[in-house]
């Protein structure tokens, strides 16, 4: 029985290849690690190598062949393919050797005219077929001998796939073992976390094969390979170094990095990841829709600051390091818990309420006048970090600002209207501040005004061993204006500065061997409203923290910034 045209080239080719690449039923390992590493042997090529995973894409509708021949009869095969992008379909069929097409064969091609004129007269046994998304295999403990056609389709849109294929299965293992139970576990849920965890495959304790993992969330499904969730990946997607070994980072939150959420990819400080496939790297998706993040060798892995009553997909993949080769666990998916609705401050009118946010908190207050009213005056005085505050009549936005220090609105009221402020916390920590709102129009202001600038300003000239002179800004209003002093270590940091800023904190919180003096001044001209002071009693060479409170009519008082000033040493 001869070939039909079609064949004869493409035997001729395998038959060639077959004395280098294959030698049945086992393989020459030095010979075929050489021939794997050179990548143009196979490149664009429709023969299968023994023992080597290969990748390929597929025109929608177009259907691709692939060879694999096996010489002697009784020689066990396995056949994976693997989809990635969409269903395939694919059969397996066999197609019996000429006698004259041997491994001893002369391999003179015949003339081209002679396989023009030949046809085909068996299209071959199917031995398998299969249609669907699911990586399958065909498994043959005995098989004769023969040229084996594998062919492959998509019908839905083009498509990647991967096919494996090899005669020696039982010493072949380069994919990872799953564990007795390959599942996935959700053992921790919070409103913006998930722990997964799994059992570790085989593979790396029992055959000693370098072996880590990679985890992968989506909001829409679970993936069935690796190449299926790195088919949704853009292909220039940058890859950043993970935190150290042992903690754990959410791949939505690339500020641990010290990137921003641009999409230049990486800042020129920033260096690429190395090539060692056994370090931990994360892989970022521009749409945020899909994240790849691989862990090292831990089977422990907490996602956080994902969104709050939102459901994800997580797939966990074990990863052959030295063939790039990997396996699916069984995936889950969570629905993270819903957030807390938080409890709303009732304001009343003209009382001052204090107010705590966390880091990058939110408080929300509710004003409800009892009367009819033209106009709401809203007074927020923060006592730390800025403050965004947004405020909203009957859900309708009036006001979005920051705000830091004291700061007075004006809002246009209506009758039976419903007020609701939002205030969201600094990134930087922890905020405090003081709230009043109110429909009176005679009532006082709580607070006491301020200059633009709330710097204390010293006189480098004027300094002595024991002394300093330092000013600072009043208002048109008279004004209560306490000083004092205290003293630091000569290495005093901004940090403990930066927490003893606090604004609300008034003089109450001081003792009075710190207080140097409280006075009244104000000027109906601005540019005049400065006042000096010459603080005595300090000691030579030592450095003072001084502050300025000034204290309004009701009593509450606003602090100026601080300053640091250090007497002589010598005079």
């Amino acid at each position: 029985m001869r070939l039909g045209k079609r064949w004869s080239v493409l035997l001729l080719l395998l038959l060639e290849l077959s004395a280098m690449a294959q030698k049945l039923p086992t393989r020459d390992e030095g010979l075929f690690q050489m021939q794997i590493r050179d990548k143009m042997l196979y490149h664009d090529s429709s023969v299968i190598p023994d023992g080597a995973e290969i990748s390929g894409y597929l025109f929608r509708d177009t259907s691709k062949r692939y060879y694999f021949m096996v010489e002697e009869d009784n020689t066990p095969l396995s056949v994976m393919v693997t989809p990635c992008d969409a269903p395939l379909e694919w059969k397996l069929t066999l197609q019996e050797l000429p006698e004259e097409a041997s491994g001893q064969g002369s391999g003179e091609s015949e003339p081209l005219e002679e396989q023009k004129e030949q046809t085909t007269v068996d299209e071959g046994t199917e031995l398998f077929s299969y249609k669907g998304n699911d990586v399958e295999s065909y498994v043959a403990v005995s098989t004769p001998s023969g040229l084996y056609e594998l062919e492959i389709l998509s019908t839905e849109r083009d498509s990647n796939f991967k096919v494996y294929a090899t005669t020696t299965p039982e010493s072949d293992q380069p994919y990872p073992e799953l564990p007795y139970d390959p599942r996935v576990d959700v053992t921790g849920l919070g409103h913006t976390t998930v722990t997964l965890a799994w059992k570790p495959t085989p593979t790396g304790f029992v055959m000693g094969q370098p072996v880590h993992y990679c985890v992968v969330i989506n909001k829409e499904h679970n993936f069935k390979s690796m190449c299926a969730a790195e088919a949704k990946i853009s292909a220039d997607d940058a890859f950043m170094l993970a935190p150290k070994a042992g903690r754990d980072f959410s791949p939505f939150d690339f500020m641990h990095f010290g990137f921003g959420r641009s999409e230049n990819g990486l800042g020129k400080d920033h260096g690429l990841m190395s090539n060692k496939i056994s370090r931990p790297y994360a892989a970022k998706s521009k749409t945020l829709d899909i994240q790849k993040v691989c862990i090292g060798n831990k089977n422990i892995f907490t996602v956080s600051d994902l969104k709050p009553n939102t459901q994800y997909y997580f797939d966990v993949f074990a990863v052959n390091s030295a063939t790039n080769t990997s396996t699916a666990y069984v995936g889950t998916f969570a629905r993270t818990k819903e957030e807390a609705r938080q409890k709303t401050v009732e304001l009343k009118d003209g009382k001052v309420s204090e107010i705590f946010i966390k880091r990058k908190g939110s408080k929300f207050l509710r004003f409800a006048p009892v009367s009819s009213h033209q106009r709401v005056t809203l007074y927020v005085h923060t006592c730390l970090d800025a403050v965004q505050v947004q405020v909203r009549r009957d859900g309708r936005l009036l006001l979005s600002q920051n705000v830091e220090g004291v700061q007075q609105f004006q809002l246009r009221g209506k009758p039976k209207a419903k007020y609701l402020i939002r205030l969201r916390g600094s990134r930087k920590g922890a905020s405090t501040l003081k709230v009043l709102a109110t429909t009176r129009p005679s009532a006082k202001q709580p607070f006491p005004s301020l200059p633009e600038d709330t710097r204390i300003k010293a006189f480098d000239k004027l300094r002595t061993c024991s002394s300093v002179t330092v000013a600072w800004l009043g208002t048109q209003d008279p004004n209560k204006y306490c000083i004092y002093r205290k003293e630091v270590p000569d290495n005093y940091s901004d940090e403990q500065r930066r927490r003893e800023q606090n604004q609300c904190a008034g003089p109450e919180t001081r003792t009075k061997l710190e207080k140097v003096l409280c006075k009244y001044f104000h000027s109906p001209n601005l540019q005049k409203a400065v006042t000096t002071e010459t603080i005595t009693g300090l000691e030579p060479g030592k450095t003072y923290m001084l502050d300025v409170y000034v204290v309004g009519h009701s009593g509450h008082s606003v602090k100026y910034q601080s300053k640091l000033v250090k007497t002589r040493k010598y005079c």
